[in-house]
């Protein structure tokens, strides 16, 4: 994705290759195209998707939902330059959203280069911080980049891992990196987590009718990642942007038993 990097570049390395998602590029590769292609984009839909919502659990959990938000972008591969990826901390509680002191990001497809420009900005404005801890072990942002490496052509990334922070501070943050064409924005958020398969239907589908309907008073019972998925539809709501759901399954369904799963949900912000 970028050419050699210098001696001097923080380097953010892969902490669930191999875990996650396969650690070796070949096989990596070969898994994201295949989930991609079965989850290729009839629809139908004519708008171009200004945001995502979607799971981060391991492939072979919650990649085909993963699949499904990745492949509205199939058209737009060369027009896609910066993506701001936010998504919540599983490791460090901390107060507010926390951008990387890195420089990259690794994985086993190559190096992404956080974009500098937009940290800086951010920064200057003084509503993030910056810290290498909560991204370090932290997933949900980095299963994230082989589907967007393998979809899209040269792209930076501005990496933000959410503490405590209120709908509106982050709506706040997003608001200034929103951007154009240019900018896709990724919340990352699995939906509920360890009922039973049919309760977790029922409630992932009240969650789901909350999101498209653009609530943001989602609960971490009801998201993982509520925090930066509120945030976000507070932004829609004062853009009067639309969502819709894109796809729907739970670990049930992929690849664990019905006793205890985990939901997982795609979903897509439009500008019209």
């Amino acid at each position: 994705m970028m050419g050699r990097i210098s001696k001097d570049t923080r380097v953010r390395k892969a902490a669930v290759a191999g875990l996650f998602y396969p650690g070796e590029p070949c096989a990596l590769r070969s898994a994201a195209a295949q989930l991609l292609k079965g989850a290729t984009d009839d629809t139908g839909r004519l708008s171009r998707p200004k945001a995502l919502i979607v799971p981060h659990a391991g492939y072979v959990y919650s990649g085909p939902v993963a699949a499904a938000a990745y492949a509205q972008l199939a058209l737009l591969r060369g027009q896609i330059s910066r993506v701001i990826l936010i998504g919540p901390s599983h490791h460090a509680y901390f107060q507010g959203i926390a951008l990387p002191e890195a420089d990259v990001f690794s994985t086993p497809l190559g190096d992404i280069r956080v974009d500098g420009e937009l940290k800086a900005e951010l920064l200057g404005g003084g509503d993030v911080l910056v810290s290498d801890v909560p991204h370090a072990a932290e997933h949900s942002l980095e299963v994230q980049l082989p589907f967007l490496q393998t979809i899209l052509d040269e792209f930076t990334i501005l990496p933000l891992v959410t503490g405590v922070a209120s709908p509106e501070d982050v709506a706040a943050v997003l608001a200034d990196v929103w951007g154009g064409d240019e900018t896709l924005v990724l919340a990352s958020s699995d939906l509920s987590h360890y009922h039973s398969y049919q309760s977790a239907r029922g409630m992932d589908a009240r969650t789901a009718a909350a999101i498209v309907d653009r609530r943001p008073s989602l609960s971490g019972h009801q998201a993982c990642g509520a925090v930066g998925v509120n945030g976000l539809l507070t932004l829609a709501r004062e853009m009067n942007l639309s969502v819709d759901e894109i796809a729907y399954l739970n670990s049930g369904d992929t690849a664990g038993d019905r006793t205890r799963v985990v939901g997982y949900g795609a979903f897509a912000v439009y500008a019209s």
